[in-house]
């Protein structure tokens, strides 16, 4: 049985890992290198520096989480020629990589572009469930954040970089926060000097190292570039430029004054007017995480925000760690769940509450951890499943969904690639450390297939290894977390309502509840001369509306009475507004999962939603279908339009479900 995953939430490398092959530095002009060339060599752009590929490496692998990287740095979204010119690798072979992803879910393409899709955070969720912090710890960083009134967030080290796990922000005009994910210098943070205040003198040596071959800090795009001249405690203006200090040159004093003191400032090291106090949350005596609170110079300075904020910082840091310590505590409940196996593999789908989705369904065909797919350790988990997590059972059907994509799309079809992406996946809540038999075993994969795909991912730095158990790092979030964290419902959506459209040849909407009203969050029309248009933004009253009875239906009934209680106003000849034979009607809608509306918003106008849920359960939005009422009967849309619809409505919520499985998705 793998040991406690207590170890994943420390930094990857260090006196716990023996690793042959180390996780890899951020990516600077001095290693941009391709992941692969177009003559079928690969090369590592990304593995530890000086380290060979090894002989047992994935190459189409390498080839892939390239990339996924490249896309992540271009924002989520590159031409597909663009591609080819980043990585260096033969447009061919682009095109095949991307047909894989996109088979996977993990991309779509839009024409001559591959945009990243939300599915591809299941890879990041993976990493975040494996590593226990956020589930124990979030909760405390956002009540914090709501008594300082400033933005608070949670960091673990990668290397000589940091990422942040959680933000809990303020909504403010000015907003202060990075990315779930972003790689930034540990010199240029306040976690930063925390987390190196513990380095051995080989993790010094590597920091040097890559402050000398990337001394603009461009292996970073998340920060602005280090040549902005640093202001430091002495006048250096007289020096010759070659000779001045940049941002981060005194890090190894702050490290060693951090050390000293337990906390740590960020005086305006990342931009002008940011500011930034950190405290190191601990367990079994070695640095978990650390909790950063961030502000502007605005409401404080640097040293304001230290004496203002730090004695409210160190009782949460506190808290924290008490938490951290009740979570470890072996219960008879957890120690089952542990040695019933290691491998477990889940039997639900991806979460979607309104039922499933068929394997053959477009956007959704085969993707690893839908129903109808092959599944994996994670679909328990994004299904909201009480299933413990140690529990074994039967391995899913990766390689017949792998040998079904293969004969569908032939040689565009990388199996490698999709088998070496699913062992990511393996990892998760109470499996933060695996065997190479528990991997294989999640995965259904044979354990030579996986055992190549561990080497590669470790030599790829995504995991490390010691005694013959893998774990996870940080860097599983570079692939596409960062810009994927900032997704909104309506962005989530826009896709699956725009096939919708193109099927049926119909208007396709989204809206959520707003008081008494709904708001269109996302729309599309048909390109005919006559179509139902309506404007992103618009209100319409709940009442008289296919989508705001599809969402009412699924909330308490006295929410419903109240909105009737403010004497509706009938909109059209046919609207509804007697308050006994609406509560009917949401009762009609809550039984049939559908809200069928003629002609009560506008004359000649049929429409028909159903709810989108959270992965609570809860209805946080509704889709519909909109048409004139000669196009079809009202029988017709329930036979011919209402099974499609809800086969969008799944989509999305099994995209929703992993977006927002460790963040709030905002819902416009």
């Amino acid at each position: 049985m793998p040991s406690s995953p207590r170890s994943s939430s420390s930094r990857p490398s260090g006196p716990r890992s023996s690793s042959p092959v180390t996780p890899s530095s951020p990516v600077t002009p001095a290693n941009r290198a391709s992941a692969g060339t177009g003559n079928g060599s690969a090369v590592s752009g990304s593995g530890a520096a000086g380290a060979e590929v090894p002989d047992e490496a994935v190459t189409p692998l390498i080839r892939g989480l390239a990339v996924l990287r490249r896309l992540t740095e271009a924002d989520g979204s590159a031409s597909l020629s663009g591609l080819e010119r980043a990585t260096g690798l033969a447009r061919s072979t682009v095109d095949r990589i991307t047909a894989t992803l996109a088979r996977m879910g993990y991309l779509r393409l839009d024409g001559r572009d591959a945009v990243l899709a939300p599915r591809l955070m299941e890879l990041g969720n993976a990493y975040l469930a494996a590593l226990r912090l956020p589930r124990v710890l979030d909760a405390y960083a956002d009540a914090l954040a709501d008594e300082l009134d400033e933005s608070v967030s949670i960091a673990v080290c990668d290397r000589d970089g940091i990422r942040f796990i959680h933000q809990a922000t303020r909504r403010r005009a000015m907003s202060l926060r990075f990315r779930i994910g972003d790689l930034l210098p540990a010199e240029r943070t306040a976690p930063g000097p925390l987390f190196a205040s513990e380095w051995s003198e080989e993790e010094w040596t590597r920091w040097r190292e890559r402050r000398a071959a990337d001394p603009e800090d461009r292996g970073f795009p998340a920060v602005p570039a280090r040549s902005r001249p640093y202001e430091g405690r002495s006048d250096t203006s007289a020096l010759p430029a070659s000779q001045r200090p940049t941002l981060g040159d005194d890090f190894e004093q702050r490290a060693a004054e951090a050390g000293e003191t337990g906390w740590a400032l960020d005086d305006q090291l990342i931009e002008p007017g940011l500011v930034a106090l950190s405290m190191p949350v601990r367990e079994a005596g070695r640095i978990a995480c650390v909790v950063n609170v961030v502000s502007h110079t605005s409401r404080h300075d640097a040293a304001e925000l230290r004496d203002a904020l730090l004695p409210r910082l160190r009782t949460a840091v506190a808290e924290m760690e008490r938490a951290l310590a009740r979570d470890d505590e072996p219960t008879p409940e957890r120690n089952a769940e542990l040695t019933q196996s290691d491998a477990p593999t889940g039997t639900g789908d991806a979460g979607g509450a309104s039922g499933t989705v068929d394997a053959g369904s477009p956007g959704t065909a085969g993707i690893p951890g839908t129903a109808g797919s092959p599944g994996s350790a994670r679909s328990t988990e994004l299904s909201g499943s009480t299933e413990p997590a140690g529990k074994a059972t039967a391995p899913s059907g990766l390689a017949d969904w792998t040998g079904a994509s293969k004969q569908e799309l032939g040689r565009e079809f990388i199996e490698s690639l999709a088998r070496g992406l699913t062992v990511i996946t393996a990892f998760g809540e109470g499996r933060g450390e695996l065997t190479l038999t528990a991997v294989a075993q999640a995965t259904g994969l044979a354990r030579a297939t996986a055992r190549r795909a561990l080497i590669t991912l470790e030599h790829l730095g995504y995991v490390t290894t010691h005694d013959r158990v893998f774990r996870l790092t940080p860097r599983v979030l570079g692939l596409g977390f960062p810009p994927l964290s900032r997704t909104t419902l309506p962005e989530i959506a826009a896709p699956h309502l725009t096939e919708l459209s193109q099927r049926l040849h119909d208007s396709v909407s989204l809206a959520v509840l707003t008081g008494d009203e709904i708001q269109y969050t996302g729309h599309v029309s048909t390109r005919g001369i006559m179509s139902v248009h309506v404007t992103v933004g618009t209100r319409l009253p709940a009442y008289a509306t296919s989508l705001g009875r599809a969402i009412l239906a699924d909330l308490p009934e006295t929410r419903a009475t109240e909105i009737l209680a403010g004497a509706p106003k009938a909109v059209s000849g046919r609207t509804g507004t007697d308050p006994e034979l609406f509560r009917a009607e949401l009762d009609r809608v809550r039984a049939a999962g559908y809200a069928l509306v003629e002609a009560e918003l506008e004359q000649g106008l049929r429409s028909i939603a159903v709810p989108v849920r959270d992965l609570a359960g809860r209805t946080v939005a509704a889709v519909n279908v909109a048409m004139h009422s000669s196009r079809r009967t009202a029988e017709a849309c329930v036979s011919d339009v209402l099974p499609e619809l809800r086969a969008t409505a799944t989509r999305i919520e099994a995209d929703l479900h992993i977006a927002s499985r460790f963040r709030r998705v905002p819902q416009s």
